[in-house]
């Protein structure tokens, strides 16, 4: 008989930011992040209020494995980010 086996899944992570409007050129923060799956080792980076640079240095280190799959403004200052990382 065959074994089968499950397939992982990826892991998906959905970052939403904006910046200072009162501030043109104002770092891009974190208003809230969706995690489906892990974002480990970079989890602590995705809280409230973080800047989104420090978050995706850590998610997209090559070691980590997290690749953009979407990246959309909304606004002149907001957007979000969609990475995933396949195992």
């Amino acid at each position: 008989m065959a074994r089968t086996k499950a397939v992982r899944q990826p892991d998906l992570i959905l970052i939403s930011w904006t910046r200072d409007p009162l501030r043109p050129g104002s770092a891009r923060r974190i208003i809230a992040s969706r995690v489906i799956g892990s974002a480990q080792p970079c989890t602590f980076t995705l809280a409230p209020n973080r800047l989104l640079i420090n978050a995706l240095n850590c998610l997209l280190d090559a070691d980590i494995g997290f690749k953009v799959v979407i990246n959309r403004k909304t606004s002149s200052i907001s957007g979000f980010v969609l990475l995933q990382r396949n195992h």
